[in-house]
Parts: structure tokens; C-alpha cells; sequence
């Protein structure tokens, strides 16, 4: 254990939800001296906490004697004690935490149900957000808005240093000018806190729009609450003075959640001490001397136990892994950065260490709970020991369903099904002989071989019967499978590995692999040679690394303030930026010598949180190292600027020299360090080792063990019988009573002091696959990788681009084709998007057929072409192989502005598509890698302004930068693409590219077989919607024109038939929507009831035959306007897809889309001839606004999201008021404004904007008002100061009629709530939630 500055007994505690974790030290600070126990978190018939029965245990050794149970225990002896737990955690994800209220400003009642506004899951009908955290709501009558925004084009900045000029006009602490809009009565509020008490809330959060940079009505509120009698008062500019209203909201809510049900646990666990605990307790002069008693926190710092709260303490427990791993794996002379792997019974945590410091995430979602306070990038996947094995459609499906504790895998003698362990354990892998024997009725068993092989031999032979009939050379054994299962299980970790490093610029064969956790040593040396590591540490206390790294860690204080200061060298900016950190470190030392460090103990991380201008992408930037500052600032270590742009081109590839860089937040982290460092790091280790082979005599036995190929005969050896120095070759299988280590064949093991270094063999070259027979486990590793590469893609894209449509609101799409241009994997972003970029790049690769070059790409965006509405621009990029194409890569994002008749290119009024912005049918933007920046901007800024009453593009830069970001996403596929081929070859990958498209089709197949038995069986009596093996269903849009559907299906077959047949000609409106549309909608429907990830592509397809009438609104001619038809018409057509299906009640039916803005450019010849063009700067801003979901026959709908075709989030209200000169004035919830029945619909919302400067505003689509003057469901107006919309979005139709019998089932658990955080975590949902 790490050295510190007393001799008292050290303990490191980790209570986990199975087990409790404790290292103990006699004070020597030396290994050898540690004592580990382990024990279970729950035996309420032996002792009542887990971590007091550990520190009893441990006295009892150290001190020689038994120490009784029930009495509070000696503190004299302990010097400190240091816990990490899952009480906050738990609370959590149990939501058993404290009754509380939220307090919010006025008009945002419902800003947390409403959330950001996306579905968790997009083919999930029957929506389920997670639940809010409080109980009741109170609404302030008071407001504050930020004078300026930042999307002005003069820059216009308000000086507010006379302070008498206005009294509403204040500087915020951020340095903005914040005016007052209205002050909260004390009275009013005292009233309405008084009414809380007296209903029984002790705790109430608190969070006022831009509380943040303007904190004294929440003060104000705050000093009231405590008066009237409130316990505990959450404010959210105290926790987290950061921009963002609901993460602060939710962050706010979940401290007043959590605290109290803390600060009940350690009260409760400090009276089973004689002297108390922490840093008070030891200061006591009179009675029994406490002990120091630390918690560990969310960042990895420690914290006293009186200051820990429970926003800090939501990931205590993993935290502590990352700090063992981090500490004993790192080494300050080489360098080499470490990824953590920490695999357990139900999930694996995956982290990164490098540069010396934590990885932290300022904003992430545990338990459905988006937390914004400093927390370790801790990412979790759904594949652990307990992860369930299933072959679904031909596919080898491992999670996300877990067996849990109980009744567990199968091997558990419960009854449990197959899983991962039982994959491990029938395949020799996992030892019997060194697993506790605690299973069975009288829990004195061991694990169950045979139930294991029972299942895997009943499973073998229904997959043989799927895949191979009689044929009984294309059959499977059990070993197979159970091997094929593994292979997913890696592959499925795999993925946010790469995610975690490559996303931030890092190559994941430059680190090392540290694995921890009871499962890990299993799978670690396939995970490393997947990732391409060549080397893996396990430690010696790996099964225990989290209390070891509670042991090691220092203790830390965090406090940060915001700012909004534009970044310079200049001597006045930077002493401005230096003062406020230096009051910052002021306040952290004194806090930090309170809790007995000395000043030379006492260390700062300083950062600035900057961003480049007009961006919202953030880098939390640390003051640079003398080292680093000398080698490349000049020896300049305030070279913030510098480090900010270094940062950014490594993270997203480039830089904008010509944009001005914001400081968002100072920061400064204050550690108490009480660890130096390790007498000897694995590398020093490592020099001084000379290894030799292991002797024979230290074999303890050998199994049978399956690897590639075949069983083989491996040894076992116990890690407490080898010596430091013996060197085991692969295979073998390492093992003690808490891990199992597997060594494969070209692997070795060498033991060292501290750790087991596994080194990694090099690659054989490509893996031989058979590419004539389709391999089910080939196929979905295929599945995991193709889809990797489109989520890739979409990382790479989201990253480069600069505007906030696709940055922030990700409304973007990225996907693999075939060399036909067939769609093989699109990562699910957009659901409008997911069947109409296939007939873009097939029509592309038509139209260029022999006619394109390495290193040309090209751009489309027309509705005749494959295109959905003309802001969405398709970039493609063909990948060669010699002369020949053998693939193509896209990309599809939506530009904020392409010209036209109104700011946004979203026109309510459009009858001819050019009123809607530049119209691309087919060109090269690049040739032969030459971007063709004259050519593009003809296209986007001159010829939109030709015609009558039209602009150019608006933000032409934007253009520029998003296009050349989805170029470089594209080739980022390609590289990928490339790599696999080195892996695999091309003949076999292009074999499963057409595979993959065979399995989605018999996915498909199925679901329709399923359907026409449920639908059209002797059982089932005929209605008017379902007779002759036909579906019928029609709908009309507003104006009437009908919407009209006819499905038949072969039940033998599994084919369909969707005739649009009667469905309404063109009109002259923009409700058009080209074919495209009508394919995406028929996708996502087929997804959506398939109820199971399977691979979207062209596959899909297959089965069906699509009719849609020319010269209707669903396949209109090349010139009509299409704008409505992409974010209304598509969605009434998968309204009439699901009627048709009987599958649910309507939805909203509409995207709800909504833009206002001025500038723009045009050309000013009256006679339509060439003129002089004109340009007024300004900007464009677009959204859509959520409503209600439909009802369905076990579900009722879901208020305020988005529904089907489109999942895009919405600005936050202090973010939107920031950059736009608008007040928003309300957004919330719409009463009654839900279909009511037997299951009712879900609400639509209101959200009303007051606009601060003239602008134009357009909408579409819901009920709009302002005042009395009623605008309909689609207009436009200018808007002047003052004046307001008010955007009234429908709600969901019901199920079923009033007063019959209620079939709302148990809500579908949600496998991934429990598990689901980190950074990766949050870009994936963030994805899911385009």
C-alpha cells in the first residue's frame, strides 16, 4: 500500500453490490504487509454493514485479537479509512432516494420530462423516458437573459462597468451583461416554499434560467428554504456553475436525491466508531480521537466524509478501479498510455490513462440521469460474465439481457440460461476447482458442467437445424458455438474501446491492456489482439483493484467558475484569467489544509474550458507541464491558446486560425496528494526480470481447453505457487480463488512483483474465412464491423464539422454500400435517412458508371436523384481496388442554409423546388483529390440567387467546412474498410457485405411470415382492414390529399406487397415528398415491429415490392417543392404504415419544424438578367419541437418527444438564448392536448419565443399562435422586438375506448439503464438520438 505520512492502520474499502472489497495495512506502507478480505455487501444474519464488519475483521488481525461484533470499534489505532461505494448509485438506479421538489423559473415546469426532447431508443414504439427525480414542481416568477448573443454579426458587446446606468443591467459572473427581466418576490416565494414544508419535502433542488453566470435569485431562494425549515437545499450554481438549464436541473435534482440518503449512510456508519470519523474527529481535543475517514468521488479524487454529496458520488465505486489500474500501470519515464478493462458479471468498464492524468467527462447519463459535475470518461458495455447468448435471424446475439445474480448463468445450479460464463466453463476456460462452492441448495456446491453443456447441445442442434438442415458438413458443434459466442462477446467490448481512443485522436495498438474484474483475464488476450496490444498488465490485487486504488488515491478539491472571456496573449486578458484562478487555488489550499496537508503537499491542475466561436464543442484544457510548455510553447506555460488548438487538431483534425477561441469556465483542481508514486513501476520490473521458462513441477494440473480450432491439452498453474521471473507459454491457464487467467496459444505470461505481464505474438497475416459457405459467428462479427464503421463515420463527421446542425443537433447520416451502391450498414441516426441514401448513391454510381477516379467524390442533394429535402446534402465517396469499385462510402447532413426564399431553406410557402435553395443533381466535389471550391460555391451562393426573390447560401463558410468534414468522414470509412480488407481479404468481405444483405432480408421474411399468422389465420375474424392476406389503411394530410396503403403479404413466402395506389397527385404546395421518403418510412416500420437489432440495409428490401403512383405526392416531379414532404409527409406515411399494421395510434405527425433569421444575398436585377449581388450578413436558425407519441395495445404514449422519422435534439434554452437574440419564454407540456382512451396518447408541448431583434420567422407543421392573431399550421412573418410565437405541438392519438379494460403491461426494462455512462456512452445515445 502506498506510503503516507502517519504509521496508523490504513484501510481501503470498495463495497460493491455483490461484494465488499478491503485492503488493509499494518501502516508500513509496504505489499507484503497488506491484508485482503473479502466478503459479501449483503448477510444481514451475520453483520448489518458490510464495510464495518471488514475494518472488525481487520483489526482483529492486525492487532491479534478478536474484536466482538456489535460494539463501536477503536479508532486509536486507524489512521485513515477510504471507501468507495454504491449507495448514491444504487439510490439511483432503485430511485430510492429522498422525497424532494424542484424549484425553476417560470414557463419550465416541464424542462426535465421534456428533457432534451429525443426517445431513448428510436424503433421503440412504446416509448419509455426515464423517470424524473422529484416529486413536485414550483415555478418562480423571475427571469434573467443574457444582453447579447453570440450569433451577432457586428459582435456587438454590452458595456456594463457603470453599474448605475441601469439597475437591471448587471455583469454575470461569466463577464456578461446579464439583464433583468423580472425580480422574484421574497414573499411569494416564502409562500410557496412554506406550502412545500407543510406537504412534507425536506429536500428541495434548485435551478433558475442562467442561475450559472447570475446566481442571486437562487441565493435568495436558497437562504429562504433554510429559513422555512428545509434540511438539505441543492442549489445548481454551487454544485456546477455551468451553461445548460436541465443538465444543471438534473444534476441539481439528483444531489437533493442523493445527499440525504448519504449523509443517513455515513451518520450511521461513523456511530459505529468510538471516536467518530473524519478530519473534525481527529481535531478533537477532549474524548475518544477519531479517525480520518475519506470517500472516493466520481473524478477519482478523494473527498472527508463530511463534505461528500451524492452528485460526487455516483460513480465512487468504478472510480477506484481507474485510480488502481492508473497507478500501478503507468509509468512517467515511457509513457505508454493505458486502457482499463474491467469485465464483471454483468457489464465491462472500459477507460483510458494517458499523459499522466485522469480522463474527465463533464456531462454524462447513469441511470437515465444526465449529471453535469467532473466525473472519470468511464464507459460501459452490456457484455459481462452474466451477458445472455442468443441466435436470433441467423445471428450470434450476446446481450444485452443479463441473468443477473439470480437466478444467473446456467452453471449456477438456479435454473439460470445460457451465458457468457457458460461459454467460458464448457469450453474449459473457467477452473471449477478455483470457484468459491456456494452454489446449490445448501450453497456448498460447485459450478455445473453439465447443466452448461446440456444447453449448449440443445442450442447446437436448433442452430444446425436453422443453418443446415441435414447436411451435416455444414453443421456445428456445441464447441463451435460456444466459441462463436465468445468471439461476439469480444468483438461487442471491442467496439467502444476503439471508440474511447480513437475518437480522441489516440491509435489503440500504442497503449497498453490493464485488466481487472473477476471475468477479465478470460478474455483479455482476444480483446488485446483484436485492438492490436501487444502487451497486458494484470495486477496482483486485480480481482480487488478498486480498493487498492482507494488506497492510492489523493484527496481533491474542485472548484470552478464560469466565464465567457475571448482568449488572447495580451497581458491584461491573461492577468485577468490568472487572478480568478488564483482565488480559485486560494480557496482549494485553504480547504486542503484543513484536512492536514501541508502546503508542499498540496498540488493544482489548472484548466480553461475554451471552444472556438460559434461552436459549442468544449475542450477542458490543462495548464501545460514546464516540459511541455519548453519543448513546444517556447517555454511559454500559460500558452492556453496554443495547447487549446493543439488539442483540437488532434481530437478533430483541424483548426480555425481565423475564429476566435471563448474561455466557457476556469477550473481548478487542488489535490492533497498521499501517494508519491510506486517503489518500482511495472518497467522497471520488466528490466530487471531475466525470465526462464516455467518448471514442470509447478504444473497444479491441465484441462482440456478449446481455442481456435480444436481442444488442446492446458496446463494450470496457481499464481501463488510461480516465482517472479517464470515465463508460461500459451496455452495455459493461470488461476487463484478470485481470477482465472487464459493464456492462448502465442501468448506468454511472465510473472513480475506486482503484475502478470502478457505479451502478444505477432500476427499471423490474414485470417483464412471461407468466403464460398456463409459462417453464422463470421456473419455477426461482420455485423459488429460494418456497423462500427458507419458509427465511426458518424463520430468522424460529428467531430470535424463546424456547423450546430450536425455538431449539436447530430442531424446527420453516415453509411457502407455495396459496389452496386446497395446499402449494407447504416449506423441508425436518422430514420428519414435510412432507406433513401441507397437510391442516392445507386443513382450516383449509375450515372458516373467508368467514368470516376481514386480520389474523386460526389455531391447530390436533388429529390429526383435519391435526395429527401434539399438540405440535406449527400457526399460519395467510391473505394477502389485497382480499376474497379469495389465499394462506396456517404455521408448525408443537414446544412443549416442552402439558399433560397428564406433564412433556414425551410420555406412554409415553397411551390417550386427552387424556392427552397440549391438544387444538386450530380457533381464532383472533389476530382482526383482536388476539392473544387469555385465550382461548389456557383452551386450553393450564385445560382440559388437567380432566380425570383431568392438568396444564396447564408453561412457559405459552414457549407465549406460541413462538406469537407463529411469528405473526411467518408474516408475515414474507407481507411477502415481498407484495414478490414488487410484483415479478412476482399473476396471475403465483399462475400458478407452480400451476406449481411441476405440476413437482414430473411429477418424481414420472417417478421411478415409472423404477421400474416397473426393477422390472417382461420382464427383470426376479417375487418375491413384485413381480408385476403391485404392490409389496407388511408389517411389525408390538412389539405385534404389522401395518403392510401394496400400491403399483402405471401405467408408462405414471406414477401409483401405496399401499393400507394390511390394515394393523391402532386400538389402545389411542399408536401411532395420523393420516393426516397416513402422507402425510409417502409424501413423503419419493418425495424420497428421487428423489435430486434438486426443489420439495416438493402436487405430490408428484399422481400418487398413498393408501388407508389407517378405524379403523386409521393413521387412527384422534378420540380415540385418537397421541403414539407421530408419532416410532415413522412411521417403521416409511417402513421399509415403502422394503421395499416394495427401496430399503434397515431403520433404527432409532424417534424414541427421551426426557423427564423435574417441576411442573406441576392442578385439585384429586376429583369431576371445578371446583376449586382447584395450580401447582409446575419444568420439562420432551425429546429423541430417535439410533441406526442401514440398509444398502442400495452402502452400509453409518451409526452413531449420526438416520434418516428426523426429524433433530433433540442437547443437548450441558456445555450439557445445565448447564441440568438431571443427570450425564451416558455417550454413546457400541453395540457389536453392528448387523444383520450383506453390507453391515452402522449401531450404535445408549448414553447414560446420572444424575439429581441426583427427577424423571419417560418413554421410548420402544429397549431401556432401569438396573442390573438391565429398564424395556422404553416405561415411566415416578420417579427419585431417584443413580439412573440407561441408553437403549439400535437399530442398523440389513444388506444382503444374510454372505459375498457386497461392492458397496459410492466413497463420493458431497459437492459442498458443500469450501466449506460461515459463519454462513449453518451456520443452512442447521442446517435441513437439524432
Amino acid at each position: 500500500m502506498a506510503e503516507t505520512s502517519g504509521n496508523g492502520i490504513r484501510i481501503a474499502i470498495d463495497r460493491g453490490g455483490t461484494f465488499t472489497d478491503c485492503v488493509g495495512n499494518s501502516g508500513s506502507g509496504k505489499m507484503e504487509d497488506d491484508i485482503v478480505i473479502k466478503l459479501l455487501s449483503e448477510d444481514p444474519a451475520n453483520y448489518e454493514d458490510a464495510p464495518q464488519e471488514g475494518i472488525r475483521r481487520l483489526l482483529s488481525k492486525f492487532t491479534g485479537k478478536e474484536v466482538p461484533r456489535g460494539q463501536p470499534l477503536d479508532t486509536t489505532q486507524i489512521e485513515s479509512i477510504r471507501m468507495g461505494t454504491t449507495v448514491a448509485t444504487n439510490a439511483l438506479l432503485e430511485r430510492k432516494g429522498e422525497r424532494i421538489a424542484m424549484v425553476v423559473s417560470k414557463g419550465f415546469k416541464d424542462c426535465l420530462a421534456i428533457g432534451n426532447q429525443s426517445r431513448p431508443k428510436i424503433f421503440d414504439l412504446a416509448i419509455r423516458k426515464p423517470d424524473v427525480l422529484y416529486e413536485k414542481v414550483i415555478e418562480v416568477d423571475e427571469r434573467v437573459t443574457l444582453e447579447d448573443y453570440a450569433e451577432d454579426p457586428e459582435r456587438h458587446v454590452t458595456d456594463v462597468s457603470d453599474q448605475t446606468a441601469d439597475a437591471d443591467m448587471v455583469k454575470g459572473l461569466s463577464g456578461e451583461a446579464v439583464r433583468i427581466l423580472k425580480r422574484p418576490s421574497e414573499a411569494e416565494v416564502k409562500s410557496q416554499l412554506e406550502s412545500l414544508r407543510r406537504e412534507g419535502f425536506k429536500s428541495i433542488a434548485v435551478c433558475l434560467v442562467h442561475g450559472y453566470t447570475f446566481p442571486n435569485h437562487e441565493a435568495l431562494v436558497g437562504r429562504i428554504a433554510r429559513e422555512v425549515g428545509f434540511d438539505h437545499v441543492s442549489l445548481s450554481h454551487e454544485l456546477m456553475p455551468m451553461i445548460k438549464l436541465v443538465s444543471r436541473a438534473t444534476s441539481a435534482c439528483a444531489d437533493a436525491y442523493l445527499t440525504p440518503a448519504i449523509k443517513k449512510y455515513i451518520a450511521g456508519f461513523s456511530a459505529g466508531f468510538e471516536g467518530g470519523l473524519g478530519t473534525e474527529s481527529v481535531k478533537k481535543e477532549s474524548g475518544a480521537k477519531g479517525a480520518r475517514c475519506e470517500f472516493m468521488q466520481s473524478d477519482g479524487g478523494l473527498v472527508d466524509v463530511d463534505l461528500f454529496s451524492g452528485l460526487r458520488a455516483i460513480l465512487s465505486g468504478p472510480a477506484g478501479g481507474v485510480v488502481g489500474y492508473a497507478l500501478t500501470s503507468y509509468d512517467l519515464e515511457t509513457r505508454t498510455p493505458v486502457i482499463g478493462f474491467d469485465m464483471g458479471g454483468t457489464s465491462t468498464d472500459v477507460s483510458r490513462y494517458g499523459d499522466g492524468r485522469y480522463e474527465h467527462v463533464f456531462e454524462t447519463t447513469t441511470a437515465g440521469v444526465t449529471i453535469q459535475s467532473p466525473q472519470l470518461d468511464i464507459n460501459t458495455v452490456a457484455a459481462g460474465g452474466g451477458s445472455r447468448l442468443f441466435f436470433r435471424n441467423g445471428l450470434f446475439v450476446v446481450g444485452p439481457e443479463s441473468a443477473g445474480a439470480h437466478p444467473g448463468p446456467a452453471c449456477y445450479r438456479k435454473g439460470g440460461p445460457l451465458t457468457v460464463t457458460d461459454a467460458n466453463l464448457f469450453l474449459g476456460r473457467l477452473l471449477p476447482d478455483f470457484f468459491p462452492k456456494i452454489f446449490g441448495k445448501n450453497e456448498d456446491q460447485g459450478l455445473d458442467e453439465q447443466a452448461s453443456e446440456g444447453l449448449f447441445e440443445q442450442l447446437t442442434q436448433d442452430i444446425n437445424k436453422e443453418i443446415a438442415g441435414d447436411d451435416k458438413s455444414k453443421q456445428m458443434t456445441a464447441d463451435e458455438v460456444a466459441h462463436g459466442f465468445i468471439k461476439i462477446a469480444n468483438e461487442t467490448m471491442t467496439r467502444p474501446i476503439r471508440s474511447l481512443t480513437e475518437a480522441k485522436g489516440h491509435d489503440t495498438s500504442q497503449h497498453r491492456l490493464a485488466t481487472f474484474g473477476g471475468a477479465g483475464g478470460q478474455h483479455a488476450v482476444a480483446i488485446a489482439e483484436s485492438l492490436g496490444i501487444s502487451q497486458i498488465l494484470l495486477h496482483r490485487y486485480s480481482s480487488v483493484l478498486s480498493a487498492y486504488g482507494m488506497a492510492l488515491a489523493d484527496v481533491v478539491d474542485e472548484s470552478q467558475v464560469p466565464a465567457s472571456t475571448t482568449w488572447s496573449e495580451r497581458e491584461d486578458v491573461v492577468s485577468e484569467l490568472k487572478k480568478t484562478m488564483d482565488s480559485l487555488k486560494e480557496k482549494s489550499t485553504a480547504k486542503l489544509r484543513d484536512q492536514g496537508f501541508s502546503d508542499e503537499k498540496i498540488v493544482f491542475e489548472e484548466y480553461l474550458n475554451m471552444r472556438y466561436r460559434g461552436t459549442e464543442s468544449a475542450l477542458m484544457i490543462v495548464r501545460p507541464a514546464k516540459e511541455e510548455a519548453d519543448k513546444s510553447f517556447g517555454g511559454d506555460d500559460w500558452a492556453f491558446g496554443k495547447a487549446f488548438e493543439k488539442q483540437h487538431e488532434q481530437e478533430f483534425g483541424f483548426t480555425f486560425p481565423d475564429r476566435e477561441i471563448i474561455v466557457d469556465d476556469i477550473r481548478a483542481r487542488g489535490i492533497g496528494k498521499s501517494f508519491e508514486g510506486l517503489e518500482k513501476t511495472v518497467d522497471m520490473q520488466l528490466k530487471e526480470i531475466t525470465p526462464k521458462d516455467v518448471a514442470d513441477n509447478k504444473k497444479h494440473g491441465s484441462s482440456k481447453t478449446y481455442f481456435e480450432g480444436g481442444r488442446q491439452e492446458t496446463p494450470i498453474y496457481k499464481l501463488e505457487s510461480l516465482d517472479v521471473g517464470d515465463r508460461i507459454r500459451g496455452p495455459a491457464i493461470l488461476a487463484d480463488g478470485t481470477q482465472t487467467i487464459v493464456v492462448t496459444p502465442g501468448a506468454s505470461a511472465l510473472i513480475a512483483e506486482t503484475h502478470v505481464v502478457i505479451n502478444i505474438g505477432e500476427s499471423e497475416g490474414p485470417k483464412k474465412v471461407n468466403d464460398k459457405e456463409v459462417d453464422p459467428i463470421m456473419l455477426s462479427i461482420f455485423a459488429h464491423r460494418f456497423m462500427a464503421i458507419a458509427e465511426q463515420m458518424g463520430r468522424a463527421l460529428q467531430k470535424t464539422s463546424v456547423s450546430t446542425n450536425v455538431k449539436e443537433r447530430l442531424d446527420y447520416s453516415c453509411a457502407l454500400f455495396d459496389s452496386s451502391g446497395g446499402l449494407v450498414a447504416n449506423a441508425p441516426h436518422l430514420p428519414v435517412h435510412l432507406g433513401s441514401m441507397s437510391t442516392c448513391v445507386s443513382t450516383q454510381a449509375k450515372i458516373w458508371k467508368d467514368r470516376l477516379q481514386p480520389g474523386d467524390v460526389i455531391v447530390s442533394n436533388h429529390p429526383e436523384y435519391g435526395g429527401t429535402h434539399l438540405p440535406d446534402i449527400t457526399v460519395v465517396t467510391p473505394a477502389f481496388n485497382g480499376p474497379d469499385i469495389i465499394f462506396y462510402v456517404a455521408s448525408r447532413a443537414h446544412h443549416a442554409d442552402i439558399g433560397g426564399i428564406l433564412p433556414g431553406s425551410m420555406p412554409p410557402h415553397s411551390c417550386e423546388l427552387f424556392q427552397e435553395g440549391a438544387a444538386i443533381k450530380s457533381e464532383k466535389l472533389v476530382s482526383k483529390g482536388n476539392f473544387d471550391e469555385k465550382r461548389i460555391t456557383e452551386l450553393l451562393y450564385d445560382e440559388p440567387s437567380r432566380f425570383p426573390e431568392c438568396s444564396g447560401t447564408r453561412c457559405l463558410a459552414d457549407n465549406l467546412n460541413d462538406l469537407k468534414a463529411q469528405i473526411a468522414a467518408n474516408q475515414k470509412g474507407i481507411n477502415l474498410i481498407s484495414s478490414l480488407i488487410a484483415d479478412y481479404t476482399e473476396p471475403v468481405v465483399q462475400f458478407y457485405m452480400r451476406a449481411i444483405q441476405s440476413n437482414a432480408s430473411l429477418s424481414v421474411r420472417n417478421l411478415l411470415k409472423d404477421i400474416a399468422s397473426r393477422y390472417f389465420s382461420s382464427d383470426v375474424p376479417d375487418s375491413e382492414t384485413r381480408g385476403n392476406n391485404t392490409l389496407t389503411a388511408i389517411d389525408h394530410m390538412d389539405d385534404g390529399s389522401p395518403i392510401q396503403l394496400s400491403i399483402s403479404i405471401s405467408p408462405t413466402e414471406g414477401t409483401a406487397t405496399f401499393d400507394f395506389t390511390g394515394t393523391g397527385p402532386e400538389v402545389y404546395a411542399n408536401i411532395n415528398a420523393p420516393e426516397a421518403v416513402t422507402y425510409s418510412a417502409i424501413i423503419y416500420t419493418l425495424r420497428a415491429l421487428i423489435s430486434q437489432d438486426i443489420p439495416l440495409n438493402q436487405g430490408c428490401l428484399a422481400p418487398i415490392t413498393v408501388i407508389i403512383p407517378k405524379g403523386s405526392f409521393l413521387s412527384p416531379s422534378g420540380q415540385a417543392a418537397v421541403v414539407g414532404g421530408n419532416v410532415l409527409t413522412s411521417q403521416r406515411v409511417t402513421d399509415v404504415i403502422l394503421r395499416a399494421f394495427g401496430a399503434c395510434a397515431a403520433s404527432q405527425g409532424c417534424c414541427n419544424n421551426l426557423t427564423f433569421g435574417f441576411g442573406g444575398g441576392s442578385t439585384t436585377n429586376p429583369d431576371g438578367g445578371e446583376g449586382k449581388s447584395t450580401i447582409t450578413k446575419g444568420f439562420g436558425y432551425y429546429e423541430t419541437i417535439a410533441g406526442g407519441s401514440g398509444a398502442g395495445p400495452s402502452w400509453a404514449g409518451t409526452s413531449g418527444v420526438h416520434t418516428h422519422m426523426t429524433n433530433t435534439r433540442i437547443t437548450d434554452a441558456e445555450v439557445f438564448e445565448r447564441r440568438y437574440p431571443v427570450i425564451l419564454r416558455e417550454f413546457s407540456l400541453r395540457s389536453n392536448s392528448a387523444g383520450r382512451g383506453l390507453h391515452g396518447g402522449g401531450e404535445g408541448v408549448v414553447r414560446d419565443i420572444e424575439f429581441r431583434i426583427p427577424v423571419q420567422k417560418g413554421d410548420e407543421g402544429g397549431e401556432q399562435e401569438y396573442r390573438k392573431v391565429s398564424l395556422g399550421g404553416k405561415n411566415t412573418a416578420a417579427m419585431q422586438p417584443g413580439e412573440r410565437i407561441v408553437v403549439c405541438t400535437p399530442g398523440g392519438g389513444a388506444w382503444g375506448k374510454v372505459g375498457g379494460e386497461r392492458k397496459v403491461g410492466e413497463e420493458k426494462r431497459d437492459e442498458q439503464a443500469s450501466w449506460r455512462k461515459g463519454s462513449i456512452a453518451q456520443r452512442m445515445e447521442a446517435q441513437e438520438t439524432a
